[in-house]
């Protein structure tokens, strides 16, 4: 047994570590390499986001941070407006929580999984063009060809009908 000097320098010492110091260096937490963990990694990457008629929306880059527990999205639009998505697996409530916030001061929260054609659906509240509750619903689908298109619909009669608010392609950018 340590001397209790000694115990308690080994305590303090634990205590101010960071958790993931106590990890392997470049290794993954066991609750991140799950399959459900990893069910959005296909956005990862260096994207161009184009509209459906072709033009140039902006950039984005996705990657896997914080040991793969996270994908941040890096977004520039081409009309100036910057932007940050934080994507995270909730384990517990089995459900994919994305926090995003931008340049315009909008901060938008969403939730959701994987439906079975692929795509990665997720809703959250928001607000109308009048100011009105509303619901916000977000699809990321994979495309046969490699691409990503996003999907963003706001619904201000309770999901019944939507709207489109933005339709973008993400085309791998080379390397």
């Amino acid at each position: 047994m340590l001397p209790p000097r000694r115990l308690f320098a080994v305590a303090a010492a634990l205590l101010v570590l960071p958790a993931g110091a106590l990890c392997a260096q470049g290794t993954q937490p066991a609750g991140c390499r799950t399959p459900s963990h990893r069910a959005f990694d296909f956005w990862l990457g260096e994207w161009e986001v184009r509209t459906p008629q072709g033009a140039v929306a902006g950039t984005s880059r996705i990657t896997s941070i914080l040991d793969g527990c996270v994908i941040h999205e890096a977004w520039s639009g081409t009309g100036g407006s910057v932007g940050e998505s934080f994507n995270i697996f909730d384990a517990t409530a089995k459900r994919w929580h994305q926090t995003w916030v931008d340049n315009q001061g909008m901060l938008a929260q969403f939730d959701g999984a994987r439906a079975p054609d692929g795509a990665m659906v997720m809703e959250g509240p928001a607000r109308g063009p009048a100011g009105e509750p509303a619901r916000s619903r977000m699809s990321f689908t994979p495309l046969t060809d490699g691409r990503v298109r996003q999907l963003w619909e706001l619904s201000i009669d309770g999901g019944t009908t939507w709207r489109t608010t933005f339709d973008g392609y993400y085309t791998r950018r080379a390397p």
